[in-house]
Protein backbone atom coordinates (compact mmCIF):
# COMPACT_ATOMS: atom_id res chain seq x y z
CA UNK A 1 0.00 0.00 0.00
CA UNK A 2 1.12 3.54 -0.66
CA UNK A 3 1.61 5.93 2.25
CA UNK A 4 -1.65 7.81 1.52
CA UNK A 5 -3.54 4.50 1.26
CA UNK A 6 -2.16 3.32 4.60
CA UNK A 7 -3.12 6.57 6.28
CA UNK A 8 -6.62 6.39 4.78
CA UNK A 9 -7.04 2.87 6.13
CA UNK A 10 -5.82 3.85 9.60
CA UNK A 11 -8.17 6.84 9.62
CA UNK A 12 -11.12 4.59 8.74
CA UNK A 13 -10.27 2.15 11.54
CA UNK A 14 -10.07 5.04 14.01
CA UNK A 15 -13.40 6.31 12.70
CA UNK A 16 -15.01 2.92 13.34
CA UNK A 17 -13.67 3.03 16.88
CA UNK A 18 -15.51 6.34 17.45
CA UNK A 19 -18.89 5.47 15.95
CA UNK A 20 -21.57 4.37 18.45
CA UNK A 21 -22.27 0.70 18.92
CA UNK A 22 -25.26 -1.03 17.34
CA UNK A 23 -25.12 -3.99 19.74
CA UNK A 24 -27.79 -4.72 22.33
CA UNK A 25 -26.15 -3.79 25.63
CA UNK A 26 -27.84 -6.66 27.44
CA UNK A 27 -25.98 -9.00 25.06
CA UNK A 28 -22.69 -7.12 24.78
CA UNK A 29 -22.27 -4.57 27.60
CA UNK A 30 -18.59 -4.08 26.68
CA UNK A 31 -19.46 -2.85 23.18
CA UNK A 32 -18.97 0.91 23.09
CA UNK A 33 -18.25 1.46 19.39
CA UNK A 34 -18.85 -0.02 15.95
CA UNK A 35 -15.38 -1.56 16.18
CA UNK A 36 -16.48 -3.24 19.39
CA UNK A 37 -19.51 -4.68 17.58
CA UNK A 38 -17.09 -6.88 15.64
CA UNK A 39 -15.24 -7.87 18.80
CA UNK A 40 -18.57 -8.71 20.45
CA UNK A 41 -19.79 -11.13 17.80
CA UNK A 42 -16.42 -12.91 17.71
CA UNK A 43 -16.32 -13.20 21.51
CA UNK A 44 -19.86 -14.56 21.70
CA UNK A 45 -19.38 -17.12 18.93
CA UNK A 46 -15.80 -18.22 19.66
CA UNK A 47 -16.63 -21.85 20.45
CA UNK A 48 -18.58 -22.23 17.20
CA UNK A 49 -16.30 -20.51 14.67
CA UNK A 50 -12.89 -22.03 15.44
CA UNK A 51 -11.53 -25.53 14.98
CA UNK A 52 -14.69 -26.56 13.16
CA UNK A 53 -16.48 -26.54 9.83
CA UNK A 54 -17.36 -22.83 9.96
CA UNK A 55 -13.85 -21.54 10.63
CA UNK A 56 -12.67 -20.59 7.13
CA UNK A 57 -15.90 -19.26 5.66
CA UNK A 58 -17.14 -17.50 8.81
CA UNK A 59 -13.93 -15.51 9.04
CA UNK A 60 -14.04 -14.78 5.31
CA UNK A 61 -17.48 -13.25 5.75
CA UNK A 62 -16.37 -11.46 8.93
CA UNK A 63 -13.50 -9.73 7.09
CA UNK A 64 -15.80 -8.76 4.23
CA UNK A 65 -18.35 -7.26 6.65
CA UNK A 66 -15.59 -5.26 8.36
CA UNK A 67 -14.41 -3.87 5.04
CA UNK A 68 -17.99 -2.86 4.22
CA UNK A 69 -18.25 -0.99 7.53
CA UNK A 70 -15.01 0.87 6.83
CA UNK A 71 -16.31 1.89 3.44
CA UNK A 72 -19.98 2.54 4.07
CA UNK A 73 -19.74 4.08 7.53
CA UNK A 74 -16.32 5.74 7.49
CA UNK A 75 -15.84 6.74 3.85
CA UNK A 76 -12.89 4.44 3.15
CA UNK A 77 -12.25 4.13 -0.59
CA UNK A 78 -9.62 1.41 -0.57
CA UNK A 79 -9.54 -2.31 0.08
CA UNK A 80 -8.89 -4.49 3.11
CA UNK A 81 -5.10 -4.99 3.23
CA UNK A 82 -3.38 -8.18 4.32
CA UNK A 83 -0.20 -8.83 6.29
CA UNK A 84 2.19 -10.91 4.21
CA UNK A 85 3.45 -13.34 6.83
CA UNK A 86 6.40 -14.39 4.71
CA UNK A 87 7.95 -10.92 4.45
CA UNK A 88 10.30 -9.65 7.19
CA UNK A 89 10.59 -13.07 8.84
CA UNK A 90 14.22 -12.28 9.70
CA UNK A 91 13.17 -9.10 11.54
CA UNK A 92 9.46 -8.80 12.22
CA UNK A 93 10.05 -5.44 13.91
CA UNK A 94 10.83 -3.98 10.47
CA UNK A 95 7.47 -5.05 9.05
CA UNK A 96 5.48 -2.00 7.88
CA UNK A 97 2.58 -3.45 9.86
CA UNK A 98 4.46 -3.37 13.18
CA UNK A 99 7.34 -0.88 12.83
CA UNK A 100 5.62 1.73 15.00
CA UNK A 101 5.64 4.42 12.32
CA UNK A 102 2.65 6.65 11.63
CA UNK A 103 1.68 4.38 8.71
CA UNK A 104 1.82 1.16 10.76
CA UNK A 105 -0.77 -0.46 12.99
CA UNK A 106 1.40 0.31 15.98
CA UNK A 107 4.61 -1.18 17.26
CA UNK A 108 5.49 -3.52 20.10
CA UNK A 109 4.23 -3.21 23.64
CA UNK A 110 6.16 -1.73 26.53
CA UNK A 111 8.47 -4.24 28.15
CA UNK A 112 6.58 -6.40 30.63
CA UNK A 113 8.38 -9.23 32.39
CA UNK A 114 6.45 -12.47 31.86
CA UNK A 115 7.00 -16.15 31.15
CA UNK A 116 6.24 -16.12 27.43
CA UNK A 117 3.07 -17.58 25.96
CA UNK A 118 1.39 -20.97 25.83
CA UNK A 119 0.01 -21.64 22.36
CA UNK A 120 -1.71 -24.57 20.67
CA UNK A 121 -4.24 -25.30 23.43
CA UNK A 122 -1.44 -24.47 25.88
CA UNK A 123 0.81 -27.26 24.61
CA UNK A 124 3.46 -25.20 22.76
CA UNK A 125 5.74 -22.81 24.66
CA UNK A 126 6.55 -19.51 22.93
CA UNK A 127 9.45 -17.47 24.38
CA UNK A 128 8.63 -13.94 25.47
CA UNK A 129 9.64 -11.10 23.20
CA UNK A 130 10.64 -7.56 24.14
CA UNK A 131 7.12 -6.32 24.86
CA UNK A 132 4.04 -7.60 26.62
CA UNK A 133 2.64 -4.29 27.82
CA UNK A 134 0.62 -1.48 26.26
CA UNK A 135 1.36 -0.66 22.61
CA UNK A 136 3.88 2.16 22.89
CA UNK A 137 4.21 3.64 19.40
CA UNK A 138 2.34 4.34 16.20
CA UNK A 139 -1.29 5.26 15.47
CA UNK A 140 -2.67 2.75 17.97
CA UNK A 141 -0.39 3.50 20.90
CA UNK A 142 -2.28 3.22 24.19
CA UNK A 143 -5.44 2.06 22.42
CA UNK A 144 -8.24 1.03 24.77
CA UNK A 145 -9.65 -2.49 24.61
CA UNK A 146 -13.09 -3.00 26.17
CA UNK A 147 -13.53 -6.77 25.90
CA UNK A 148 -11.41 -9.39 27.65
CA UNK A 149 -8.90 -10.64 28.40
CA UNK A 150 -10.76 -13.94 28.61
CA UNK A 151 -8.34 -16.74 27.78
CA UNK A 152 -5.02 -15.17 26.76
CA UNK A 153 -2.11 -17.36 25.76
CA UNK A 154 0.40 -14.76 26.90
CA UNK A 155 1.27 -15.26 30.53
CA UNK A 156 1.03 -12.47 33.10
CA UNK A 157 -2.43 -11.03 32.49
CA UNK A 158 -3.99 -10.29 35.87
CA UNK A 159 -7.16 -8.36 35.01
CA UNK A 160 -9.23 -11.10 33.38
CA UNK A 161 -12.85 -10.25 32.60
CA UNK A 162 -15.31 -11.90 34.99
CA UNK A 163 -17.62 -12.74 32.07
CA UNK A 164 -16.82 -12.88 28.36
CA UNK A 165 -18.96 -9.81 27.58
CA UNK A 166 -18.10 -7.71 30.65
CA UNK A 167 -16.90 -4.14 30.13
CA UNK A 168 -13.25 -4.20 31.18
CA UNK A 169 -11.47 -1.10 29.78
CA UNK A 170 -7.68 -1.35 29.64
CA UNK A 171 -4.83 -0.76 27.22
CA UNK A 172 -4.26 -3.04 24.24
CA UNK A 173 -1.14 -5.14 24.73
CA UNK A 174 1.37 -6.71 22.33
CA UNK A 175 4.44 -8.89 22.62
CA UNK A 176 5.74 -9.19 19.07
CA UNK A 177 7.58 -12.48 18.60
CA UNK A 178 10.71 -12.72 16.43
CA UNK A 179 10.77 -16.46 17.18
CA UNK A 180 7.54 -17.53 15.46
CA UNK A 181 8.07 -16.09 11.95
CA UNK A 182 11.44 -17.79 11.65
CA UNK A 183 10.07 -21.13 12.83
CA UNK A 184 6.65 -21.35 11.13
CA UNK A 185 6.36 -18.66 8.43
CA UNK A 186 8.52 -20.69 6.08
CA UNK A 187 8.44 -21.46 2.37
CA UNK A 188 8.04 -25.14 3.21
CA UNK A 189 4.92 -24.48 5.28
CA UNK A 190 3.46 -22.25 2.55
CA UNK A 191 4.04 -24.90 -0.12
CA UNK A 192 2.65 -27.60 2.16
CA UNK A 193 -0.79 -25.96 2.29
CA UNK A 194 -0.89 -24.86 -1.35
CA UNK A 195 0.68 -27.57 -3.53
CA UNK A 196 2.11 -30.32 -1.31
CA UNK A 197 0.74 -33.00 1.02
CA UNK A 198 -1.18 -30.61 3.25
CA UNK A 199 -3.15 -29.25 0.31
CA UNK A 200 -4.53 -32.33 -1.44
CA UNK A 201 -7.91 -32.44 0.29
CA UNK A 202 -10.01 -29.85 2.03
CA UNK A 203 -9.62 -31.71 5.31
CA UNK A 204 -5.84 -31.77 4.97
CA UNK A 205 -5.73 -28.03 4.25
CA UNK A 206 -8.19 -27.26 7.05
CA UNK A 207 -6.06 -29.27 9.49
CA UNK A 208 -2.67 -27.87 8.47
CA UNK A 209 -3.73 -24.22 8.36
CA UNK A 210 -5.04 -24.43 11.92
CA UNK A 211 -2.16 -26.48 13.30
CA UNK A 212 -1.39 -29.93 14.65
CA UNK A 213 -0.78 -29.09 18.26
CA UNK A 214 0.01 -32.58 19.58
CA UNK A 215 2.82 -32.69 17.00
CA UNK A 216 4.15 -29.31 18.12
CA UNK A 217 3.08 -27.71 14.82
CA UNK A 218 1.49 -24.32 15.40
CA UNK A 219 0.02 -23.81 11.93
CA UNK A 220 -0.16 -20.54 10.00
CA UNK A 221 -3.34 -19.27 11.66
CA UNK A 222 -2.19 -19.60 15.25
CA UNK A 223 1.32 -18.45 14.31
CA UNK A 224 -0.06 -15.09 13.21
CA UNK A 225 -1.88 -14.52 16.47
CA UNK A 226 1.16 -15.40 18.55
CA UNK A 227 3.50 -13.31 16.40
CA UNK A 228 1.43 -10.31 17.48
CA UNK A 229 1.33 -11.60 21.04
CA UNK A 230 -0.45 -9.94 23.94
CA UNK A 231 -4.18 -9.54 23.41
CA UNK A 232 -3.97 -11.23 20.02
CA UNK A 233 -3.25 -14.53 21.81
CA UNK A 234 -6.77 -14.55 23.28
CA UNK A 235 -8.94 -16.87 21.17
CA UNK A 236 -12.02 -14.90 22.19
CA UNK A 237 -11.06 -11.23 22.10
CA UNK A 238 -8.09 -11.14 19.70
CA UNK A 239 -10.19 -8.87 17.45
CA UNK A 240 -9.30 -6.02 19.85
CA UNK A 241 -6.00 -5.73 17.96
CA UNK A 242 -6.47 -3.85 14.66
CA UNK A 243 -3.80 -6.10 13.11
CA UNK A 244 -6.24 -9.03 13.53
CA UNK A 245 -7.89 -7.96 10.29
CA UNK A 246 -4.69 -7.98 8.26
CA UNK A 247 -3.76 -11.36 9.70
CA UNK A 248 -7.11 -12.91 8.82
CA UNK A 249 -7.08 -11.29 5.39
CA UNK A 250 -3.80 -13.13 4.78
CA UNK A 251 -5.37 -16.36 6.01
CA UNK A 252 -8.25 -15.79 3.60
CA UNK A 253 -5.73 -15.10 0.83
CA UNK A 254 -4.07 -18.47 1.43
CA UNK A 255 -7.52 -20.10 1.45
CA UNK A 256 -8.31 -18.33 -1.85
CA UNK A 257 -5.03 -19.47 -3.43
CA UNK A 258 -5.68 -23.02 -2.26
CA UNK A 259 -9.22 -22.97 -3.70
CA UNK A 260 -7.89 -21.73 -7.04
CA UNK A 261 -5.33 -24.53 -7.18
CA UNK A 262 -7.73 -27.27 -6.01
CA UNK A 263 -11.11 -26.66 -7.68
CA UNK A 264 -12.35 -30.20 -6.99
CA UNK A 265 -11.97 -29.64 -3.24
CA UNK A 266 -12.70 -25.91 -3.12
CA UNK A 267 -16.38 -26.10 -2.19
CA UNK A 268 -16.16 -28.62 0.63
CA UNK A 269 -16.19 -28.35 4.40
CA UNK A 270 -14.57 -30.39 7.15
CA UNK A 271 -15.17 -30.67 10.86
CA UNK A 272 -18.21 -30.42 13.08
CA UNK A 273 -20.08 -27.49 14.62
CA UNK A 274 -17.99 -27.05 17.77
CA UNK A 275 -14.39 -26.25 18.66
CA UNK A 276 -12.39 -29.48 18.40
CA UNK A 277 -15.78 -31.25 18.46
CA UNK A 278 -16.28 -30.47 22.15
CA UNK A 279 -19.06 -31.14 22.95
CA UNK A 280 -19.56 -33.68 20.15
CA UNK A 281 -21.77 -32.40 17.31
CA UNK A 282 -22.73 -33.51 13.82
CA UNK A 283 -20.59 -32.81 10.78
CA UNK A 284 -20.90 -29.36 9.23
CA UNK A 285 -22.54 -28.96 5.81
CA UNK A 286 -22.38 -26.22 3.21
CA UNK A 287 -25.82 -25.04 4.34
CA UNK A 288 -24.70 -23.95 7.82
CA UNK A 289 -25.69 -20.37 8.64
CA UNK A 290 -22.94 -17.78 9.16
CA UNK A 291 -24.02 -15.04 11.55
CA UNK A 292 -22.03 -11.83 12.12
CA UNK A 293 -24.71 -10.14 14.21
CA UNK A 294 -25.37 -6.44 13.62
CA UNK A 295 -22.50 -6.37 11.12
CA UNK A 296 -24.29 -8.11 8.26
CA UNK A 297 -27.15 -10.31 7.19
CA UNK A 298 -27.06 -14.06 7.73
CA UNK A 299 -25.60 -16.12 4.89
CA UNK A 300 -24.66 -19.77 4.38
CA UNK A 301 -21.29 -21.44 3.97
CA UNK A 302 -22.12 -22.14 0.32
CA UNK A 303 -22.37 -18.36 -0.28
CA UNK A 304 -18.75 -17.85 0.76
CA UNK A 305 -16.92 -20.26 -1.54
CA UNK A 306 -16.76 -18.03 -4.63
CA UNK A 307 -15.15 -14.66 -3.94
CA UNK A 308 -16.42 -13.45 -7.32
CA UNK A 309 -19.92 -14.81 -6.78
CA UNK A 310 -21.45 -11.43 -6.06
CA UNK A 311 -23.74 -12.73 -3.34
CA UNK A 312 -22.25 -10.83 -1.61
CA UNK A 313 -18.53 -11.33 -2.35
CA UNK A 314 -16.73 -9.69 -5.26
CA UNK A 315 -12.95 -9.63 -4.80
CA UNK A 316 -9.65 -11.31 -5.62
CA UNK A 317 -6.19 -11.20 -4.05
CA UNK A 318 -2.91 -10.08 -5.57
Amino acid sequence: MSTPDRKAYIAAVKCLRKLPTKSDQSWAPAAKSRFDDFVAVHVNQTMYIHGNGLFLTWHRYFIWAYEQALRNECGYKGYQPYWNWFAHTDNIYESPVFDGSDTSLGGDGEFFAHNGSLAGARTIVIPSGNGGGCIKSGPFANTQANFGPISPGMQGFTNLAADITDYNPRCLRRDISPYIPKKWFTTANLLNVTISAGSRTHRAFWTEIQGRYPDGFLGLHTSGHYTMGGDATDLYSSVNDPAFWLHHAMLDRIYWIWQTLHPDEANKVAGTLTLQNRPPTRGATIDEVLDVGVNGKKVRIRDMFDTLGGSPLCYIYL
